[in-house]
Formats: C-alpha cells, sequence, structure tokens
C-alpha cells in the first residue's frame, strides 16, 4: 500500500519504465503467441496492461487517458506508444486528483472498499504479474527478453558471464 503519492510515482516511474521496455521488444508477429489454444496471447496480455490503466484508474475516480475496454488490439508499436501516454496520464491524475492524506481513504472497487494507496499498490502488481506471463510467451516467441530486476539470460552473455540455469 502506498502512503505517499511521491512514493507511488517513484515505484511507478521504475515499473511503467519495465513493463514499456518490454513492450518496446514485441513484434507484430509475436502477439499470437500463446501458451495453450485456449490462453490469452502476447498481444492480448500487452493490451490488457495498456487498457487497464484508464479502466482501473477510472474505477477508482481518476480521470486517465487511455483506451476503452472494448478498443481493438493494435500492432505492437502503437501498443507501447498507447501505454506510454496511458502510464503517464495515470500519473497527472494521481498528482493532480489525489493527496497523500487522500490515499487512506476507502473507495468502492469491484464490489470491495480498498483504500487509494492499496489502489496503486494493486494496479502495479496487476501489472508486475502480467509481465512475468509476458516474458514465457516472448521467449517462446523466440524473441529477447529484456531485463527487469536483474539481467536476463542474454544480458548475462552480452557481459561475458555464463547465465545461472
Amino acid at each position: 500500500m502506498f502512503r505517499t503519492i511521491d512514493d507511488f510515482e517513484m515505484s511507478w516511474a521504475y515499473e511503467s519504465d519495465a513493463t514499456l521496455k518490454m513492450l518496446r521488444a514485441l513484434t507484430d508477429e509475436s502477439l499470437t503467441q500463446r501458451v495453450t489454444p485456449d490462453g490469452r496471447s502476447l498481444g492480448r496480455l500487452a493490451w490488457h496492461l495498456t487498457q487497464t490503466l484508464p479502466e482501473m484508474g477510472g474505477t477508482a475516480g481518476l480521470t486517465v487517458h487511455g483506451p476503452a475496454e472494448d478498443a481493438p488490439q493494435p500492432g505492437a508499436a502503437e501498443i507501447a506508444e498507447v501505454y506510454e501516454q496511458a502510464a503517464r496520464s495515470l500519473v497527472e491524475a494521481v498528482r493532480r486528483q489525489w493527496t497523500d492524506s487522500s490515499l487512506l481513504e476507502e473507495i468502492p472497487m469491484y464490489g470491495q472498499r480498498w483504500t487509494r494507496g492499496a489502489t496503486l499498490a494493486s494496479l502495479l502488481v496487476h501489472q508486475t504479474h502480467h509481465r512475468g506471463q509476458m516474458t514465457v510467451l516472448m521467449r517462446q516467441a523466440g524473441l529477447l527478453v529484456p531485463g527487469v530486476y536483474g539481467p536476463a539470460r542474454e544480458e548475462w552473455e552480452a557481459l561475458g558471464m555464463e547465465p545461472e540455469i
């Protein structure tokens, strides 16, 4: 849970940059990659992350500019571009519409009551969860997976080090 907007903004800056790095590694061809025929595709996961920013932000009472829930999935480059704009809009909305003290206030969220600070934490963790799913699909699609919390296998190799297996 976040108790200050500065703390959220610092965490969001790192996490949204990490997501953007992954989105920019996608190709149009990779967007159809799935683990199973009935599972979400890599493109669906990427677009879901993007659509969630205005949806969840809006549910929390924030005005976040981004794609509607029913907006059709675009190509890889546009997903990254739209995500970047929506991620920036989210931070701007939090700064403009909430205060540190308001982060402790409860709001209705999906049939429950969450604090605003917990809502921001849930948004961040939701994104991290789906990014993890995306790394598996990216590897299956033959894409290079950028390191987020440390070097990825290929980044270790580029540094002349043996990746741990």
